[in-house]
């Protein structure tokens, strides 16, 4: 099992930065795939980016391309969203989550561990 601790939420203006970090407990983070969600009032939960085991291979919602970027230290076992340019519409609960799967999944079923969440503001 793997235990999940986001952190690194707040309120920003629009075009502003955060750097979100997800702690994860255990020897065994390199195992996971990694991804983060986000979830705003009354909307779905809904995929951002996805990080493979080594970190080599990420991939994004079409929404944050080019202005968030994942990434992953196997050594401290924790995933980081960089997220810039930020937008309104980037408001929401930001959660870090852990697959099995070996294939790149946008599908939140297909990811077995969640952490609790870390809100994001973004003021216009």
């Amino acid at each position: 099992q793997v235990q999940l601790v986001e952190s690194g939420g707040g309120l920003v203006q629009a075009g502003g930065s955060l750097r979100l970090s997800c702690a994860a407990s255990g020897r065994t983070f390199s195992s996971y795939a990694m991804g983060w969600f986000r979830q705003a009032p009354g909307k779905e939960r809904e995929f951002v980016a996805h990080i493979n085991r080594s970190g080599g291979r990420a991939y994004y919602a079409d929404s944050v391309k080019g202005r968030f970027t994942i990434s992953r230290d196997n050594v401290k076992n924790t995933v980081y969203l960089q997220m810039n340019s930020l937008k309104p519409e980037d408001t929401a609960v930001y959660y870090c989550a852990a697959t099995l799967s070996w294939i790149a999944t946008a599908q939140a079923g297909e990811y077995g561990y969640w952490g609790q969440g870390t809100q994001v503001t973004v003021s216009s």
